[in-house]
């Protein structure tokens, strides 16, 4: 059974393939709208119906929610939120940095794939 939130509250968040921390703007009868205030996991590159494939795929390049951006999020997802809030862009750089250091441990060619699509991400996300 999924916990009732508040307009205003903090929570975590997942949409699609990444993970956020924000605040509760809406309630919707199964859903919450949230505002993305920082980032916990960045997207998953590639092809999700075809992982760890780069040959033969269309390799998608996922982008993080922005700052301030609103979405919605089925009520199963959203839980609620501990802790310190950090920048938007310190956890945007901590998410990506944990991202290459896995994807260098892994070094398949994936990896390698995902690594050149995130440098280009991170390359838009700090001009």
């Amino acid at each position: 059974m999924s916990q009732k939130f508040e307009i205003g509250q903090l929570v975590t968040g997942i949409y699609k393939t990444g993970k956020y921390i924000g605040e509760i703007t809406m309630v919707k009868e199964a859903n919450y709208v949230m505002r993305v205030l920082a980032v916990i996991n960045h997207p998953t590159q590639g092809d999700l119906h075809n992982p760890n494939q780069v040959e033969g795929v269309f390799f998608h390049e996922r982008r993080a929610l922005a700052h301030r951006e609103q979405v919605n999020i089925p009520s199963v997802y959203v839980k609620p939120f501990e802790g310190e809030l950090p920048s938007y862009e310190d956890s945007l750089r901590t998410a990506l940095d944990k991202d290459f250091a896995e994807l260098e441990a892994d070094g398949s060619p994936f990896a390698e794939k995902c690594i050149e699509v995130l440098r280009g991400l991170e390359k838009d996300y700090f001009k």
